[in-house]
């Protein structure tokens, strides 16, 4: 897992562009203010299943990080496995990152 998607994820947190968890990022979405939303690596299917359904019928791009659940409590100061992403420019940021992480997407 890369530590500059983590600490990326950790500036939007700081700057309050984030949704954590699954019925935050679900309203969000629901709202039209999701630009991106990323799941962990060790989320349970049965959220993840919930979250890329109302992800899709928003046409909201979904990423399965390589981060679990502890990786991302430690970077966001809560444990969650559904981030939601109301930021275009962080948005756009991380989706680089996660390709970068993956050799492309």
């Amino acid at each position: 897992m890369s530590d500059a998607l983590l600490h990326f994820l950790g500036l939007a947190r700081r700057a309050g562009k984030l949704s954590l968890g699954s019925d935050p990022a679900q309203e969000s979405l629901r709202k039209g203010l999701a630009r991106l939303v990323l799941l962990a690596s060790d989320l349970s299917p049965r959220t993840a299943g919930g979250v890329e359904l109302a992800a899709k019928e928003k046409g909201v791009a979904v990423v399965k990080i390589g981060a679990t659940m502890d990786e991302i409590s430690t970077a966001l100061g809560k444990r969650t496995g559904v981030v939601a992403v109301n930021d275009p420019g962080f948005a756009k940021k991380l989706i680089a990152l996660c390709a970068d992480e993956r050799g492309g997407i």
